[in-house]
């Protein structure tokens, strides 16, 4: 898979790394709105190819998919813009806060014969694969509660994650992971109540989220932009419960099986889960595998989100189904 980069955004260093390392994806092109920031890019990441402006890289008739790492709310134009110009598509996360603009972006892809798929890195990894496992397998008994958090501090007002224009905050940064990892462990939401500490930016600078799932199963989680550095979940069952120290970046991948007074850690082997998700990728496009994360999912995690924000705003549940 030929891949180009939409944008010269910070995660890029992140996602790079993955795309060198594998050999189901070859990176040729990068676009900045400034050619010169795009050339200058392209050099020091050894890129072969760069454009001054994201229409050029998609005119570029050797780029087969593009990763997008633009503000969130340029996230579905452009997806829609790619897959239009024959790209497949990964694009960061969250696709959107707004469902049905998720929607028509899997639309615009479908028409177009073309691919699209959520970055959510973590899901890719074997850590993640393997948590979800051990609760079907009935590890620690019936599934009651998953509590996770995301956190960090941060405070320039100008960083695109604090900006109200972007729709930044700490929930769509961070704390969409909770939602994602709580929709994975239990199931699609029923209810959920949402309480937001909004920071001098206008975003929310802390959230707090509590949903409610079918079979008397619970989630709540925590995320911040102005909280110390923390990342934690916990499946809580009748007979015990997992633990995971590192369950978004998935760098020290242990789960550790709390159960009868006893703790037992599952060490998995560190990969790197950008590149497990380029692969998955290039892997569907060749119909070597299917897309992980496709329609289905993108629309449900908005969803979430959305109601989510909605709860805050008003104080009150909101009911999904």
């Amino acid at each position: 898979m030929k891949l180009g980069l939409l944008s010269t955004a910070h995660i890029n260093r992140l996602v790079i790394p993955g795309a060198h390392a594998s050999d189901k994806v070859e990176l040729i092109a990068v676009a900045s709105r400034d050619r010169g920031r795009a050339e200058a890019y392209a050099r020091e990441w050894e890129i072969e190819r760069a454009y001054g402006s994201y229409d050029a890289l998609l005119e570029d008739p050797d780029v087969d998919a593009v990763y997008i790492s633009l503000p969130n709310t340029m996230h579905c134009e452009w997806s829609t813009r790619a897959v239009e110009a024959g790209k497949h598509v990964l694009c960061e996360k969250p696709l959107s806060r707004h469902p049905e603009e998720v929607d028509a972006a899997f639309d615009a892809a479908e028409r177009a014969g073309r691919l699209l798929t959520e970055a959510f890195m973590y899901r890719h990894n074997p850590q993640t694969r393997r948590v979800a496992e051990l609760i079907r397998e009935g590890a620690v008994g019936e599934l009651r509660l998953v509590r996770s958090a995301f956190s960090y501090s941060l405070y320039d007002a100008e960083n695109i994650r604090l900006r109200t224009d972007v729709e930044g905050g700490s929930l769509m940064d961070v704390g969409c992971y909770c939602v994602s990892g709580s929709r994975l462990l239990a199931g699609e939401p029923e209810t959920v109540l949402g309480r937001a500490y909004t920071g001098p930016t206008g975003t929310d600078w802390v959230f707090t989220g509590s949903i409610s799932f079918a079979g008397d199963v619970f989630a709540h989680f925590d995320c911040g932009t102005c909280l110390p550095e923390r990342d934690e979940l916990e499946a809580v069952g009748t007979e015990g419960s997992l633990f995971l120290d590192d369950p978004w970046h998935c760098r020290d991948p242990v789960i550790e099986l709390r159960k009868d007074g006893e703790v037992e850690r599952i060490e998995l082997d560190p990969v790197d889960s950008y590149r497990l998700e380029l692969e998955n990728l290039s892997d569907a496009i060749r119909g070597e595998a299917p897309l992980l994360l496709g329609r289905e999912d993108a629309v449900a995690q908005a969803r979430a989100i959305e109601a989510l924000h909605h709860s805050a705003e008003t104080g009150q549940n909101v009911t999904l189904r």
